[in-house]
């Protein structure tokens, strides 16, 4: 199993993706950005979009500036509908 460093993350992510379960490469790329954002959420509130898009990057093997805006606005509409306050 590869470490989530050889993804490009840095070591400060892999802890925080260690502390919700995710240990692995692997595991991230099976999860995908927006599950381990979910999870990232639930311990660490001020996860932003910013984190949903570098892991998303680091997944497809890219750089985040080279990241389609396409993708970019998707993930960012999901993670302002998560963040949404659910409705009475």
């Amino acid at each position: 199993m590869a470490t989530l460093t050889t993804l490009g993350l840095g070591r400060t992510m892999e802890k925080k993706l260690h502390a919700v379960g995710i240990h692995s490469a692997e595991e991230l790329v099976e999860l995908g950005s927006r599950q381990a954002v979910f999870r990232l959420k639930a311990r660490y509130p001020g996860t932003c979009v910013v984190i949903l898009y570098h892991l998303e990057a680091a997944i497809q093997g890219v750089d985040i500036k080279t990241l389609d805006s396409g993708c970019k606005t998707s993930l960012k509409a999901w993670l302002q509908q998560m963040q949404a306050p659910a409705r009475p």
